[in-house]
């Protein structure tokens, strides 16, 4: 018998197995989400992607997105390395707020407030307080053994009282031109929050890809026993990853302090830790720790900042955007669900069943084997 063709076959079979491979890599469902979500806009607004050079600079729906999500894109950055290792940071909101504070009231009380050096000092003041709080967190995690959220739950509350200290209850307001340039300035025509905010995102991937720090991260998020029995010093990876999360918020806490040159303790970076976790959760980074993606987180941070802009255009009402965004994350986390989509293409009804052969053919097949 002539031998079956097999070449149409086989080539019908190569896009489909090429097409899944794409739908499971773990980029694939949060870049097709920001792509409807962008697309959705389109039909909203139609000049949406619009960019326009104005006076040197770029303006343009997708601008105001990216200025508008850089400090979103900080503080999940943090939050990632903090979740791949089985933790979580709740104080990251408290943590902007106690470093735009901080600068704002040093920039206030300063001889000369648009000196580049009181900008400066101010800028440093505020990291290194931060520093020093992820510092108490990661202590309080690894040293004494404190759950994360609880740790970290702690100052979430007491940072939001520091930050009202520091401001005295009130909004602090700022006049300086070269605070200014960090949340709500300008350079190479693009905001100068967007590019610092993509330089942080590619020293963070140069170090967690390029070199051995990403896979330690990873092991002791996986599996802390075996990374333990294997030498590494979990305690210490725990203690950066803390730090790392609390100077994100902060520079976060810099960009939304400047940008409107004043500084509110009590709603500054409120909740922000929320959309964090939603970011990182839609980028792909199980909260169970281990792998984590940090392209994912960006385009997590993208969705969440684009779903905003989506949720103004409509003109919902502010008292239920926070519902619509909750229903619309959840949408994104079950497309995203590969049991999910299975449980779907199971109840569309079985696959077709390869073709059986006929009767006569089993009988030659049977004769063949038993002679």
């Amino acid at each position: 018998m002539t031998p079956p063709d097999d070449t149409g076959a086989g080539a019908r079979k190569a896009p489909a197995a090429g097409a899944r491979r794409l739908t499971e890599h773990r980029l694939f469902w949060p870049a097709a989400v920001l792509t409807v979500l962008l697309l959705g806009n389109v039909a909203l607004t139609h000049d949406f992607f619009a960019v326009r050079v104005q006076n040197g600079h770029l303006y343009g729906s997708l601008i105001d997105i990216l200025q508008f999500g850089a400090p979103l894109i900080l503080v999940s950055l943090g939050m990632t390395l903090v979740i791949a290792t089985r933790g979580i940071d709740l104080s990251v909101g408290s943590t902007v707020a106690i470093a735009g504070a901080l600068a704002c009231e040093h920039i206030a009380t300063a001889e000369d407030p648009g000196s580049l050096g009181t900008v400066m000092s101010a800028v440093a003041v505020a990291v290194c307080v931060a520093a020093a709080i992820g510092l108490l967190n990661g202590f309080l995690v690894a040293r004494l053994g404190v759950q994360p959220i609880v740790a970290t739950l702690v100052l979430m509350v007491a940072g939001r009282g520091v930050a009202q200290l520091i401001t005295d209850g009130q909004i602090i307001s700022v006049s300086s031109g070269a605070y200014k340039m960090i949340g709500g300035g300008y350079w190479l025509t693009l905001p100068f929050a967007v590019l610092l905010a993509g330089a942080l995102v590619v020293v963070a991937s140069l170090l967690t890809r390029r070199t051995a720090l990403g896979m330690l991260i990873e092991s002791v998020g996986g599996n802390p026993v075996a990374s333990r029995l294997v030498g590494i010093r979990a305690s210490g990876l725990l203690v950066m990853v803390y730090v790392v999360s609390a100077v994100c918020a902060a520079v976060a806490g810099l960009m939304i302090s400047s940008n409107v040159s004043s500084a509110d303790g009590n709603n500054a970076g409120l909740w922000i830790e929320l959309d964090a976790i939603l970011a990182v959760v839609i980028g792909g980074t199980a909260l169970t720790g281990g792998r984590f993606s940090l392209g994912g987180t960006v385009l997590g941070a993208l969705i969440i900042q684009t779903l905003s802009t989506t949720i103004y255009t409509l003109g919902v009402p502010p008292e239920t955007t926070l519902v619509f965004k909750a229903l619309v994350v959840i949408v994104v986390s079950l497309v995203q669900s590969s049991a999910f989509r299975a449980r779907l293409s199971r109840r569309r009804g079985p696959a077709a069943p390869d073709t059986v052969p006929a009767a006569g053919d089993l009988g030659v097949r049977q004769q063949e084997v038993h002679p």
